[in-house]
């Protein structure tokens, strides 16, 4: 399949605009170049009335588990039953972008009813980001912390929120990766002594540093748990099925968004130090999202260009159901409204990048697609104000 010639289009704004913006129109954008073999979509909305849900996971019982980001898991029983799990989320910090985010199913789910979601926490009089583990009963009625926290110490930006992250996703090897923010301070990217602006790699029954990471030398103990850095804000961590490939997504500022490969020790060339005090400190959005001036930075796979589309959670779509469509890596829109969908070959380089015209224009803008272990994929949307969905998309047979 050849690279579309059409470029996508997004939504240009002021420096450090982020996802919360609202939506706007933006036409001419690009559909797959080829058809032949694309199956049509089936979308089906599975609940509503939900308010900024963050992240989906799908359980091998059929339960979908959703989370909001101003508090509060939800429970999609297989019968369509909608049920708020009781869960004690007292000290949740949410302000901004941050507060109850990503989260992820144990890969022994079935056995020990685990589950880790990433969020802010706010204890005496001060706030972080940390990772926590639950348990949830059989009958979906309430989720117990058991590991709280398993990781700690991840930066927030306590006045605004700006920049949280914060996306769990296991790796190929069972290993926890922990996409985070910057806070919106300047130094953190490039700064190995802070989890800020970074793709952390842990144990997920000790939160400990994981075998094979690349600082595990380091005299910070910090510094051992990071797998890569220079990032921004990272929003999306998905595993290419059959392969040892994960990507990361970022969203950027007014100049890019991007995806990248990711590869242990890696350094993905965000660097806004050096600006003038303001708000939040020194921070010169003006820069490139990677600046190959800086030894060793690596080249994203995608990157949107000015207007960008503020990236956010991702999937690689697998399975012969989906036709054409198998294979590719679908990316939620927040600043537009829609999935934009890359074809990346085995080399990890851009093949093709479209827009998916069943979900463009129809529900707003979209935080979240995970394919499920079902092989259907599931979307939550993030339009605010009790306005959202949860989503589940199949192709026609």
């Amino acid at each position: 399949m050849l690279l579309s010639a059409v470029l996508l289009a997004g939504c240009s704004g002021a420096p450090g605009a982020e996802g919360d913006e609202a939506a706007v129109d933006v036409p001419d954008r690009a559909q797959p170049s080829s058809t032949a073999g694309v199956p049509a979509l089936d979308v089906q909305v599975l609940a509503d009335g939900l308010d900024h849900p963050w992240d989906v996971a799908l359980a091998p019982d059929g339960t979908l588990l959703v989370d909001e980001r101003g508090g509060g898991f939800t429970a999609v029983r297989p019968d369509g039953a909608v049920r708020s799990l009781d869960a004690d989320l007292d000290d949740l910090f949410a302000t901004g972008e941050t507060g109850l985010m990503g989260l992820v199913l144990d890969a022994a789910f079935a056995d020990n009813r685990r589950f880790y979601s990433c969020q802010g926490v706010e204890e005496d009089g001060d706030a972080e980001i940390q990772v926590i583990a639950w348990t949830v009963d059989e009958g979906w009625t309430s989720a117990t912390r058991v590991a709280d926290p398993l990781l700690g110490g991840i930066p927030v930006n306590e006045g605004s929120g700006r920049h949280g992250g914060c996306r769990p996703r296991f790796d190929p090897t069972g290993q926890l990766l922990v996409g985070t923010g910057d806070n919106a301070v300047g130094s953190n990217p490039q700064d190995l002594g802070t989890l800020a602006g970074k793709v952390l790699r842990i144990d997920p029954q000790t939160g400990q540093p994981s075998a094979g990471n690349p600082f595990l030398d380091a005299d910070d103990p910090t510094t051992r748990l990071i797998w890569s850095y220079g990032h921004r804000n990272v929003q999306g961590i998905a595993t290419r099925p059959g392969t040892q490939q994960v990507y990361t997504v970022e969203q950027g500022t007014d100049r890019d968004d991007e995806v990248n490969r990711s590869v242990a020790g890696g350094n993905y060339g965000y660097d806004p130090d050096g600006a003038p005090p303001g708000p939040d400190g020194g921070y010169d959005e003006s820069v490139p999202m990677t600046d190959l001036d800086i030894p060793g930075a690596i080249a994203a796979v995608w990157s949107s260009g000015d207007p960008t589309i503020a990236t956010s959670g991702a999937t690689f779509l697998d399975g012969a159901s989906w036709g054409g469509y198998a294979g590719v890596l679908l990316v939620g829109v927040q600043k537009d409204t829609g999935v934009l969908g890359l074809r990346i070959d085995d080399a990890g380089q851009l093949v093709e990048q479209f827009r998916v015209p069943e979900l463009e224009d129809s529900y707003g803008r979209v935080r979240s697609p995970v394919q499920g272990s079902d092989g259907a994929l599931y979307l939550t949307t993030d339009n605010g104000d009790g306005e959202d969905q949860l989503l589940r998309v199949t192709p026609q047979v």
